[in-house]
């Protein structure tokens, strides 16, 4: 199919795209418009329907943009899928062009490769929103262990539960076990009513969630019950070697030296680990190093151990967040 971009030598440049369906055009600007409007904020055009045709007005390196990212998410709609906000910004974030997806072997694992990455899970297809994410998930499939390491907002767990569910599905693995330290109930677990599940249930919540996300409740439940899947704290790990399994630890800067060596030293055979943290959000008590830290200081030599960094730029929640973190990061910069 090709989109006509035509000029116009009105007093205002506009620059004029022609979409041949107009029942995807109308699934292109969203409901009231919403995915124009992301474009035109993104990048301070102003876009006008008329009849089958998008009208562009505005600088000229913006108007090719805006073009670039309106064929993007039109060829995704001709493929069957949906355009929703979060497609916007990942098309505004990484590039108009849409490609097409493959998978390689390696280590007899499909991996996504190509410009599109897409993480199959039973509820949903995912795809990372930034380049930072892109790599990310390209070292989850490339390495036993990969670190993720930045602000909160930026995917990292959810990009790492949304591997470990596909590796499930495809059977490269036998268990999901996902886990964090559960730094503010400390010692007093034992001494909190009801079951360990209902103890640690709080803290675990962020990690239910992102499997709410990717399986169905019904299965999610049966997994659980079958221990499948495994959601417990760090501390459960101990004495544990875990074979053929995908294994998440999160909020990975509020372990200690010795948890975080304990954690590492679990992993089996066949399996994976996925750690998470952020750095500038350590709740261990003062003077108690964070194991992250360390982990990070002493592995980055080791191959087929892989660190990723995010930053603010990578936040996919609200806008608001990632205007939060840079104005607390300017402020914890020397002055």
């Amino acid at each position: 199919m090709t989109l006509a971009q035509i000029p116009n030598d009105s007093a205002t440049p506009e620059m004029i795209v022609e979409f041949p369906d107009n029942r995807l055009l109308i699934d292109l600007c969203g409901p009231y418009d919403q995915n124009l409007t992301a474009i035109e904020a993104a990048l301070e055009v102003q876009i006008v329907r008329r009849g089958n045709e998008l009208a562009i007005m505005g600088e000229d390196g913006a108007q090719k943009r805006a073009v670039e990212v309106l064929n993007a998410l039109y060829l995704r709609l001709e493929t069957g899928k949906t355009v929703e906000v979060a497609d916007v910004d990942r098309e505004l974030r990484m590039g108009g062009s849409e490609h097409g997806t493959g998978t390689r072997q390696g280590d007899q694992l499909e991996m996504p490769v190509g410009e599109r990455i897409e993480i199959k899970t039973r509820k949903k297809l995912i795809e990372p929103r930034t380049d930072a994410q892109k790599a990310y998930v390209q070292s989850l499939f490339e390495n036993e262990m990969a670190f993720g390491i930045g602000p909160a907002g930026t995917g990292k767990t959810y990009l790492a539960v949304a591997v470990g569910v596909s590796m499930f599905i495809g059977g490269h693995v036998d268990r999901i076990i996902l886990c964090r330290p559960a730094v503010e109930a400390g010692e007093r677990l034992g001494f909190l009513p009801g079951t360990q599940e209902e103890k640690v249930d709080p803290y675990m919540q962020p990690l239910y969630d992102a499997l709410n996300d990717f399986l169905p409740g019904k299965q999610l439940a049966k997994l659980k019950e079958e221990k499948t899947i495994e959601i417990a704290p760090l501390a459960f790990m101990r004495g544990r070697t875990l074979s053929r399994a995908f294994v998440v630890l999160d909020e990975a800067q509020n372990a200690t030296t010795m948890q975080m060596k304990m954690f590492l030293t679990r992993l089996g055979e066949g399996s994976r680990m996925v750690i998470t943290g952020d750095r500038t959000q350590v709740d261990l008590p003062r003077g108690v190093q964070s194991g992250l830290a360390d982990a990070e200081r002493l592995l980055k030599q080791i191959p087929k151990i892989s660190f990723n960094y995010f930053t603010s730029k990578d936040v996919v929640r609200h806008p608001l967040v990632a205007a939060i973190i840079e104005a607390y990061e300017a402020d914890a910069e020397p002055g």
